[in-house]
């Protein structure tokens, strides 16, 4: 398959290193340490265990690793809008929706479970929206990460933007470990894996 690239440095007359990438990775969440460690942001989590050197591209709201051809990529911009950096990053690197996997939390799964599947509804996911808007499109690869429902009285918004409870590392590598499936031997092995997982 052929790559495309998308250059770095447009501004320099030297050398200009470049991205090329067959794949594309996104972990969702909100930047800044206010959110750091909230439901909404544990597709930032597993991002992390995938790749630990994002830097920034210019033009684009997202900061990035390239790394065996898949892009790992998180958005600058706050979740309601991580369609601004994935429509035009999937653009740039010439990546079609059924190759962009979006890493996100979920909450019509119960805590700690993780599933994977190719397009269907955002549920209200304002992420998913957003990534929908910019690409045209519901059919690109989702692993979600259930987060479940808040408890009675707790608003939706309160409940993804509170802190995680709990040790979740084990869902966050479960996660991390789907993308890779999906990437190495595709979608119909990786949901047979990560679906009989506990």
């Amino acid at each position: 398959m052929a790559k495309v690239c998308i250059m770095f440095g447009f501004f320099r007359r030297k050398r200009t290193p470049t991205l090329e990438a067959e794949w594309l990775v996104v972990g969702l969440g909100n930047p800044g340490a206010k959110y750091a460690a909230t439901r909404h942001n544990v597709g930032y989590m597993a991002l992390d265990e995938l790749a630990d050197q994002l830097k920034p591209v210019p033009g684009i709201k997202a900061h990035v690793q390239v790394r065996d051809g898949v892009a790992y990529a998180r958005s600058t911009t706050y979740m309601n809008t991580t369609g601004e950096a994935v429509g035009p990053l999937a653009q740039a690197l010439g990546v079609t929706p059924e190759r962009i996997i979006v890493v996100h939390d979920e909450l019509d799964l119960p805590a700690g479970k993780v599933r994977v599947k190719l397009g269907g509804n955002e549920n209200g996911h304002n992420g998913l929206k957003s990534i929908t808007e910019h690409l045209g499109t519901r059919d690109y690869l989702r692993v979600r990460m259930g987060i479940g429902r808040p408890p009675k009285g707790v608003a939706v918004p309160d409940w993804v933007l509170s802190p995680v409870e709990g040790d979740i590392s084990a869902q966050v590598t479960l996660a991390a470990e789907a993308v890779q499936l999906i990437v190495s031997e595709g979608l119909g092995k990786a949901q047979n894996v990560i679906h009989a997982a506990r």
